[in-house]
Formats: structure tokens, C-alpha cells, sequence
């Protein structure tokens, strides 16, 4: 592999605090966000992911502030999505401290945004993600995935990998792709649609979803992810990332 894999640590962060449940839903306090991204900064994470989950005015306030705070205690880049519907938004995230910019369901309401924020900030700040299951309910796409909204409970009838590589096209500088099936099972990555989306994107691709050993990370790296994104299995001490890095390494994989 040509590249070093990263570990990055996700934290879903909700009215000011961390939060994890299982496909979204039974959500647990997990944490001061602040306090926990300063931890995995010095715990070796390579960057660090927010999600703001609550992401109303007052959530993107609250946000703000976090990213602001975590800003000055964390020197590894910093990922903040949720709730981002403009450039203006990126703008503003930019200069709270964020390095990059995750932007999942106003791209798909209007695609064209994408190519705004390229435009405007480079593709290097800005993140898309594809929030993806596989069909059910009737639903089919070419590939067998579709993109959903709200945390997984809205499906859009969008083929994901599809998805992916028009993102690519239109100006994303990263895929994070999210398995929602798999969210918080600790069952493991879903390394067939990484695969598939890996074979139509050249950008990075960060594999999130389903983490649960570290026998899961080495899976999502030959797959073909040049990241990979937990959240559960750090944030509640089942592994730690130096843990993670070193049985990639065992395993013949460069990390970071």
C-alpha cells in the first residue's frame, strides 16, 4: 500500500457532549469532547472526526465552541461534520479550527454544493459522506447499497458506490463511508462495499462503521481504505489505538 493508514477516533457529539449508541439509536454519554480529543491526541491518533448529531442553530453554536476549544489542545487535524449546508458554514467551522469539513445530506439535496466548496476552500477541507446500507423494503440500486439520511433512517433510493464516485467527481477530496447496518455492532467493516467504492474512487477513503477488534481494522485496510474510523470501541476502552496500530503493523500494514 502506498499510503499510510490512519486511525481516526469519531466523536458523535450531541448538545455539547459525546454520545454512542448502536444504528443510531440508544444513545450513551460518552464524554466531554474536548477532554476526549485531547486524550487520542496524545494517545497517537493520527486526526480526530466530530459529528455533531444535534446539528440545530443551537447545535452548530455549541459546535463552534467545541471545535474552537479542542482547536487549541489538539495538534492533529480536526474533521467537523453535521448540520453543514453552505460554503459560508464551512467558512465558519474553518476559522473555529476545523482542518476539514464532512458534508453528507444537503450534497445530496444539491449536489452542486460540493463543487461550491471545492471551489471556494480546495478539495483538500472537504469530506464526503456516504451514509450507506444495503437495500431492503423493495428498494434496489445497481449495487446493492443505498444512501440513507438522518442517521440511517431515511433511505433516498441513491446507489452509494454511485454516489461516491459523482462526489469524487464533483470535488470531494475524501470519502468517509459509513455503514449503517453496521454502526456501533462492534461486528466488523462491511469490506465488501469498501472494496466496491474503492474500485471507483482514487481519493482517500476512510472505512467507518462496525469496528469491534483489531482484526476488523486490517480487513478495512486491505479492502482498500486508507483510513479507518472508530468510535464505541474506543471511547469505552475496549481498544486503545496504540493497540490498533500495532496489530496493523503485525499484520504488514504502514500506519501512521
Amino acid at each position: 500500500m502506498g499510503v499510510a493508514i490512519r486511525v481516526i477516533p469519531c466523536l458523535d457529539v450531541d448538545a455539547g457532549r459525546v454520545v454512542k449508541g448502536v444504528n443510531f439509536a440508544n444513545l450513551r454519554d460518552a464524554g466531554d469532547p474536548v477532554e476526549l480529543a485531547a486524550r487520542y491526541g496524545t494517545e497517537g491518533a493520527d486526526e480526530v472526526t466530530f459529528l455533531d448529531v444535534s446539528a440545530s442553530a443551537s447545535g452548530r453554536d455549541t459546535m463552534l465552541d467545541v471545535v474552537s476549544r479542542t482547536a487549541e489542545q489538539v495538534f492533529v487535524p480536526l474533521t467537523v461534520g453535521g448540520g453543514v449546508r453552505s460554503a459560508d458554514d464551512v467558512d465558519r467551522l474553518l476559522r473555529a479550527g476545523a482542518d476539514k469539513v464532512s458534508v453528507n445530506t444537503a450534497a445530496i439535496a444539491r449536489p452542486e454544493l460540493l463543487a461550491e466548496i471545492s471551489q471556494r476552500f480546495g478539495n483538500q477541507v472537504l469530506v464526503l459522506s456516504v451514509d450507506a446500507r444495503r437495500c431492503a423494503g423493495g428498494v434496489e440500486t445497481a449495487s446493492g447499497y443505498e444512501v440513507t439520511t438522518h442517521g440511517g433512517r431515511r433511505g433516498t433510493g441513491i446507489d452509494a458506490i454511485e454516489w461516491a464516485r459523482r462526489g469524487e467527481e464533483l470535488g470531494a477530496g475524501e470519502i468517509l463511508l459509513n455503514s449503517m447496518d453496521a454502526d456501533g455492532t462492534t461486528g466488523g467493516f462491511d469490506v465488501t462495499m469498501i472494496k466496491e467504492v474503492r474500485d471507483v474512487v482514487k481519493v482517500p477513503l476512510i472505512a467507518s462503521g462496525g469496528a469491534g477488534r483489531v482484526e476488523d481494522f486490517v480487513a478495512a485496510a486491505h479492502a482498500g481504505a486508507d483510513a479507518v474510523l472508530a468510535a464505541s470501541v474506543f471511547h469505552f476502552g475496549t481498544l486503545t489505538i496504540a493497540e490498533v496500530k500495532e496489530h496493523m503493523r503485525a499484520a504488514g500494514i504502514d500506519v501512521r
